[in-house]
């Protein structure tokens, strides 16, 4: 059997995804499995051995390009020849179910109509998979997977998972926490000046802290001057990342890509939800907490002018830190 996964984005969207690989070898072992990616993010998924072949597109150059249109779509059916008996496009948007169709005349497996923000996308698709748009992300994934494979992953399953990112780098450096200073939005980030009264909570640890734009470093540098325990990173790449993580005992920090990785990885974490859904989001663990603000978030209809993850008492984070880190 030969399958495609279309996923293309972003971070954690695609984390929750993978989770699903592990299951499917262990049925199917001799599964072909490949994977459309958006070029940038294609490190989270390298050196996974369950993927047999990561396939690179730049839907995003259209955008600034629009002839990059043209180049796309060429590249794109190419892997037409590659012969797939059916795509799994676990993503749900148009651009994203025009790509399944690109790739082949077979079957295209999706989520239904009223499963997907753009439900368009399931007008490509001859097989759909019916959950509510604001069920949890990973269940989603699980039931599309399910449903598309004749599978019977369970939810005991998924809590006693592998850890299932890989990395070439193999540095073994113990580090107590690492601080998640951004997110895709202004409105899902946990203030700097919060941070540094939690690191200052924290003194008994050394803290790190990853960036990876302008206001990520300019953030990190200002807890490094605000506290004692606190160091920078340097620029690292997802593969970088993926080892960074590994060697941590907590990862504090939003909704976002790196601290997803740390639930994938197996690693504690603490989330911290504004206006996003903790419910939909993410999964509790014993050693996988969240914390969130007192809005009432609406999975179908987030306010973009929800800012209450500022109003997090830092005090919280630093007293469910010191419970993990010492249970």
């Amino acid at each position: 059997m030969k399958i495609c996964v279309v996923k293309l984005s972003a971070l954690g969207d695609i984390i929750h995804s993978m989770v699903v690989l592990q299951f499917i070898k262990k049925k199917y072992p001799d599964v072909v499995i490949d994977w459309v990616v958006e070029d940038s993010f294609k490190g989270i998924l390298e050196d996974n051995p369950h993927i047999n072949k990561i396939i690179t597109v730049n839907l995003k150059s259209i955008k600034k390009n629009k002839l990059a249109f043209f180049s796309q779509i060429k590249l794109i059916r190419k892997y037409k020849k590659n012969n797939y008996d059916f795509v799994i496009d676990a993503q749900g948007l148009l651009k994203s179910a025009i790509v399944a169709k690109l790739i082949t005349r077979k079957e295209i497996f999706g989520f239904s109509k009223n499963s997907i923000r753009e439900g368009i996308a399931s007008f490509f698709y001859t097989k759909t998979s019916d959950i509510a748009y604001d069920k949890n992300v990973i269940d989603r994934n699980v039931k599309l997977f399910n449903d598309s494979m004749n599978m019977q992953i369970t939810h005991k399953d998924v809590m006693n998972k592998q850890a299932f990112l890989y990395s070439k780098v193999n540095e073994i450096k113990k580090i107590d926490i690492i601080f998640v200073l951004g997110a895709s939005k202004e409105n899902k980030i946990y203030p700097k000046e919060k941070f540094v009264e939690v690191a200052n909570l924290l003194v008994d640890y050394d803290i790190e802290v990853i960036w990876a734009n302008k206001y990520e470093n300019e953030a990190a540098k200002y807890l490094f001057e605000h506290c004692d325990n606190v160091n920078i990173c340097e620029k690292m790449s997802l593969d970088q990342l993926k080892n960074k993580i590994i060697q941590a005992s907590l990862v504090i920090g939003g909704d976002t890509g790196p601290t997803h990785m740390a639930w994938a990885l197996n690693i504690a974490s603490i989330t911290i939800f504004g206006n996003t859904p903790d419910y939909r989001n993410t999964y509790i663990t014993d050693i996988n907490k969240v914390i969130k603000s007192d809005t009432e978030v609406n999975a179908l209809r987030l306010d973009k002018n929800d800012f209450s993850i500022k109003n997090i008492d830092p005090k919280k984070i630093s007293q469910l830190a010191y419970e993990i880190l010492n249970r």
